[in-house]
């Protein structure tokens, strides 16, 4: 069993910042990618940012220069820093992992349980 932790949320004024974290536990081969997606009230989930393990990132356009994404794969942790947040960032941030059971296996991708923020005026 693979489980992912989600830390960091909060509530934070328009131009504040938070550090999301998550981390992968359990008994497994290697992680490969790792996403953040956010699921703002009344819409669907989209994709924020990727990191793969080399650290290769790619960016949705609203949040480039404002969040970055970095991860340390000795603790199994992908990061989300974000800056200058802003009301429209308010919603649930969810980090998915693509994880190798075993070697050779093919990756299946695992989510965490999500962490609230809240951007006030």
């Amino acid at each position: 069993q693979v489980q992912l932790v989600e830390s960091g949320g909060g509530l934070v004024q328009a131009g504040g910042s938070l550090r999301l974290s998550c981390a992968a536990s359990g008994i497994f081969f290697s992680i490969s990618d790792m996403t953040w997606y956010r699921q703002a009230p009344g819409k669907q989930r989209e994709l924020l940012a990727a990191i793969t393990r080399s650290g290769r990132t790619n960016y949705l356009d609203s949040v480039k220069g404002r969040f970055t994404v970095s991860r340390d794969n000795a603790k199994n942790t992908v990061y989300l820093q974000m800056n200058s947040l802003k009301p429209e960032d308010t919603g649930v941030y969810y980090c998915k992992a693509e994880i190798l059971r075993f070697p050779g296996a093919t990756g299946s991708d695992y989510w965490g349980q999500g962490t609230q923020v809240t951007v006030s005026s």
